[in-house]
């Protein structure tokens, strides 16, 4: 599948490229010719001109004129419709490479999704039947329980980032905004987060009273993506911290990790929709595509800033700043 992508993509950049240098040439042909031209017609006139006509000097300039004007307007034009042509076709280029990677992403994320989707459902039936099929001691009935209701969560959180990255895109999610304590919010999250995670080490550093204005499921939500975030993308021995601090004029949310990190050039990527590291095919590490994205979504939408630096120690750093009211 990767290879009929790679194909396809050299297929669509060899015509590209083929049709942008015909029209190149086609304009240098065109100036050839009309300067051709140009030169002729002056040709022409010169020889309209007798040699013992008084005013011979005057019109040998006035031809001469004409051809040097004639001349820069073609080099103008040329160098207008030229610039304009490859404006263009660098903004077509540039469209037409966006909408091959949203594509592929897009197909991504309905692979990721699918693997998503089918194995908490499969897990969960498969429990089920257990327990219809089956007589357990109530520790393994618990055990069989607990583990389907993980996997039922895990399937209501996909639901909702679908839902609201659908919302919040289309501008029709309804804004609720209230005084929230986000000390208290962020360790209710670290709190379930560790239930789901009981052999994750988090390290708090979290102030107390810390109020923001805004949206308690949103910021629920992006507290929770970037935990999920950073115990994807580091190894299960390493610890994650959780800084909370009020400054002079911000409020900043910290979650350091000391996993794999990001590349240079993926910083920026990893915030838009359906982008992943790597390829679906090769990937160890589960997900949709939708957890960073709506994190930025989510920092914009209570007027805040979401970066990505690197750990000094190793991994990563993101951090989202609050402005204070």
């Amino acid at each position: 599948m990767n290879l009929i992508k790679i194909n396809t993509l050299k297929l669509v950049s060899f015509i590209y490229w083929f049709f942008l240098t015909y029209m190149i040439a086609a304009f240098i042909w065109w100036y050839v010719s009309l300067e051709k031209q140009n030169k002729e017609i002056a040709s022409i006139k010169f020889q309209t001109i007798q040699l013992s006509d008084p005013a011979l000097k005057q019109k040998v300039k006035l031809i001469q004129d004409f051809q040097l004007r004639k001349t820069k307007q073609f080099i103008g034009e040329g160098i207008t419709f030229l610039f304009l042509f490859l404006l263009g076709a660098i903004y077509v280029y540039r469209s037409l490479l966006k909408q091959l990677r949203y594509a592929n992403q897009q197909q991504n994320f309905m692979m990721a999704v699918t693997h998503e989707l089918k194995t908490p459902i499969a897990i969960s039936h498969l429990n089920i039947e257990t327990l219809l099929k089956r007589t357990l001691d109530p520790t393994q009935q618990n055990k069989l329980l607990e583990a389907t209701l993980k996997e039922t969560k895990r399937l209501d959180t996909l639901s909702n980032n679908i839902l609201l990255a659908s919302q919040l895109d289309m501008g029709q999610y309804e804004t609720n905004k209230q005084d929230i304590d986000l000390s208290k919010l962020t360790q209710e999250v670290i709190h379930s987060f560790q239930e789901r995670f009981p052999l994750r080490v988090c390290n708090l550093f979290i102030e107390a009273s810390i109020f923001i204005q805004g949206e308690t499921l949103l910021i629920q939500m992006l507290v929770n993506n970037l935990l999920d975030n950073a115990n994807k993308y580091s190894p299960s021995h390493t610890p994650i911290d959780i800084h909370l601090q009020s400054h002079d004029r911000k409020i900043v949310l910290a979650i350091k990790d000391q996993g794999i990190g990001i590349p240079l050039n993926d910083r920026e990527k990893i915030f838009e929709k359906f982008y992943r590291v790597g390829d679906e095919s090769t990937r160890a590490s589960k997900g949709s595509g939708l957890g960073l994205y709506l994190c930025k979504k989510i920092t914009a939408f209570h007027h805040a800033t979401l970066q990505v630096q690197p750990n000094p120690l190793q991994g990563s750093i993101f951090t989202v700043s609050f402005t204070k009211n």
